[in-house]
């Protein structure tokens, strides 16, 4: 008699890094099913100092590993400005954060806001609003999140988990749409919001 393969599971977080609003988000990897497990920010409006912003990210990304144990961190990747501060700050924010992964020793993937947008709605301008909106029909989950921080860091962690799913099935499968895609993948996203404010 065959002993059943165990299905693997992994927990992702996910990490818009900001000065202002970080957003993040976890989900849980079930085989190719998808569930949501918390969404959230971390506001930092209130701090006046660079460092202290910075120290909060770190506190807070290592209070998130801690509580939550994801497996990996993904991260999405600074965008090219034209102003050289904001981009400074920004990286600055990234890399406090991917300290913190560091430091629990979990796996760290980088993702380009473009390519996170593209893996979400098939659309690389894609607005925060359209890429909320496909992870509600994705998640199955109808609050809207006070700040698109939230959704933002939870889409790099479901652009995280559609990186493993589509190349883990042996062949890549194509779809006419994302109508299509859902339909033939409702089985793997489901779960109730919570939505955490720190």
């Amino acid at each position: 008699m065959q002993s059943a393969v165990p299905v693997k599971e992994r927990i992702i977080l996910g990490i818009d890094p900001g000065t202002a609003v970080m957003g993040y988000g976890l989900v849980k990897e079930t085989g190719n099913k998808l569930e949501l497990i918390s969404l959230g920010v971390v506001k930092m409006a209130n701090l006046d100092d660079h460092n202290l912003k910075l120290q909060r990210i770190f506190e807070k990304t290592v209070a998130l590993i801690d509580n939550y144990h994801p497996d990996c961190l993904a991260i999405e990747a600074p965008f090219y400005g034209k102003n050289i501060q904001v981009m400074l700050k920004l990286g600055r924010a990234q890399g406090v954060a991917i300290a913190a992964a560091l430091s629990r020793s979990l796996s760290i993937c980088e993702y380009a806001p473009r390519k996170i947008k593209q893996s979400i709605t098939g659309n690389g301008n894609a607005t925060k609003e359209q890429v909320a909106a496909m992870l509600q029909t994705l998640l199955k989950f109808k609050e809207t999140p006070e700040f698109l921080d939230a959704t933002d860091g939870l889409a790099v962690a479901v652009c995280h988990s559609f990186q493993k799913i589509s190349t883990g099935r042996g062949g890549k499968v194509s779809y006419s749409g994302w109508e299509a895609f859902v339909k033939d993948n409702n089985t793997r996203v489901t779960s109730p919001l919570k939505i955490k404010k720190q």
